[in-house]
């Protein structure tokens, strides 16, 4: 039944909704000897997991790579796990509790309310440029810089520095170890935009050490419990986190609302946007080791092994949505998606990329009406975080 889980063909990636059916139909469970991983589809139980403690992002906390019947990592990798091993979304247990509790003063309520005034700007500038020039590349123009200028500006990386317009390739590189069975090629990218943000952010850590500003960097560098790889590999992952899912969810959501010929009522946009994040989220698979055996409809699945639990069939699924499940339905109210995640790891900067889709998508209802595509668009060769390699539109 897994054969038509395919996630290197493009017309899978183009259209994966079918392949989750068929999947949640033949059971709850199921063996992918490709990536060696169980394929979890049904909503119920990919909520369970993500709660679940018996599993975790990461098991070097508890075993060694032979205890757990894995091998050590590739050495010549050893930047790139460096970095995201000591990142909030890969820690466990005391470690990540104590880093989220220190990170997460910058994303309450308040401050990110504080920030709405900003992203609003923002959005309003990018928007208005699209516009007078007729259309453009939706990604490029409108969806990639706003998050991107956001998070830079709360980390407190200087406009001035050559160094912000890498921040987006960086991130993008890094994010390609991400995929299923990334290539050598993949790891080699990955590795050297490690190696070069990890640089920079030490540098810019070192002059915010002797003189302060009011940011992000600054603020975590007076915590005597974070260390300095800590601090770094924090920044990293609340760029590459910060801005995926605004990016993905601006132009999937946008692909799809021109695609189907709707458009949302300006009063409820908040409820728009929580349909785009479920309809087509852009974090399609979400992966965790199995710490202690578990089973899943009868399937004992033992320690050692790794989950892929199917957020973009989860939030499909007609036992959690009804009939309606695979419909975009705009005004849609009961609408509890997982495409932020769930228990421990449940996104940090979920609150920031609802002000952000919410500011873009006012913008262009209001100013571009009459948006439609230009060209056919086409879908990048990733899976797991599933987007397009651009969004041309014109008015």
């Amino acid at each position: 039944m897994d054969a038509a889980f395919d996630p290197w063909s493009p017309e899978f990636v183009a259209d994966p909704y079918p392949a989750y059916a068929e999947l949640r139909a033949a059971g709850r469970a199921h063996w992918y000897a490709p990536t060696r991983q169980w394929l979890i589809p049904h909503y119920e139980d990919v909520s369970a997991l993500l709660r679940d403690r018996r599993l975790g992002r990461t098991y070097t906390h508890r075993f060694t790579h032979e205890e757990f019947g894995r091998e050590a990592p590739d050495a010549a990798h050893e930047p790139f796990h460096t970095l995201n091993d000591h990142g909030l979304l890969d820690l466990e247990a005391a470690d990540h509790t104590r880093i989220r509790r220190l990170v997460s003063k910058a994303f309450t309520p308040r401050t990110v309310e504080q920030l709405a005034p900003t992203v609003r700007r923002l959005a309003a500038d990018l928007v208005g440029d699209l516009v007078e020039r007729g259309g453009g590349d939706l990604l490029a123009d409108v969806a990639e810089p706003l998050p991107v200028a956001v998070i830079a500006e709360m980390l407190g990386i200087p406009e001035e520095d050559e160094e912000r317009g890498m921040l987006r390739p960086w991130s993008a590189a890094i994010c390609g170890m991400f995929e299923l069975n990334p290539s050598e090629e993949t790891a080699r990218r990955a590795v050297q935009a490690s190696i070069e943000f990890s640089d920079y952010l030490r540098e810019l850590i070192a002059r915010r050490r002797k003189t302060p500003g009011d940011d992000l960097i600054s603020g975590l560098i007076g915590v005597e419990e974070l260390t300095e790889q800590e601090m770094i590999s924090t920044c990293v992952l609340l760029l590459n986190a910060g801005h995926e899912a605004t990016v993905n969810t601006t132009v999937n959501g946008w692909w799809t609302l021109l695609k189907e010929g709707a458009r949302p009522d300006p009063g409820k946009l908040s409820t728009a946007v929580e349909e785009l994040l479920r309809y087509d989220t852009p974090l399609q698979m979400f992966e965790r080791w199995v710490l202690d055996d578990i089973e899943i409809g009868g399937q004992v699945i033992p320690r050692g092994s790794e989950v892929a639990l199917l957020f973009g069939s989860a939030n499909r699924d007609p036992a959690r949505f009804g009939p309606t499940a695979d419909a975009l339905d705009l005004t849609r109210e009961d609408n509890p998606h997982i495409t932020f995640g769930a228990g421990i790891h449940y996104c940090l900067g979920a609150p920031l990329a609802r002000v952000e889709l919410s500011a873009i998508f006012a913008e262009l209802l209001h100013r571009a009406p009459s948006l439609r595509l230009a060209e056919d668009p086409v879908w990048k060769p990733g899976y797991v975080i599933r987007g397009f390699e651009k969004l041309l539109v014109e008015l």
